[in-house]
């Protein structure tokens, strides 16, 4: 799977941005990796973790760039999740697009890259 996906608002994407790094949202933060999903998991982490939030994207992260820090852990329903000990590196976003809200309340996803 060479690509993986990260949901977080737009804010927080600046903020990575300014300093160029991006080491991790407040849960992240607090559990001590980044959490990412894969293309089969991404749509279920939003509804679970974003549900009704705005100003959202939908990172594309390329897992050849993140290096030894990224391990396959089992979380959500014993499924294997990918974390990142360490900071991310911006250059491993290989796209960055917005996650809106439809009029049923659920996020709109772009194409999902396996």
């Amino acid at each position: 799977m060479p690509t993986i996906y990260k949901i977080l608002p737009a804010s927080t994407w600046s903020e990575a941005n300014e300093i160029g790094l991006f080491r991790g949202s407040a849960i992240d933060l607090s559990d001590g990796f980044i959490h990412f999903s894969g293309a089969d998991q991404v749509v279920e982490t939003a509804a679970k973790h974003f549900a009704g939030q705005r100003n959202l994207l939908l990172l594309y992260v390329d897992v050849k760039l993140l290096g030894d820090g990224l391990k396959w852990e089992t979380s959500r329903g014993g499924a294997l999740f990918p974390h990142l000990y360490g900071a991310m590196p911006l250059t491993a976003v290989t796209r960055v697009e917005p996650l809106p809200l439809g009029p049923d309340g659920a996020h709109k996803f772009p194409l999902l890259i396996d």
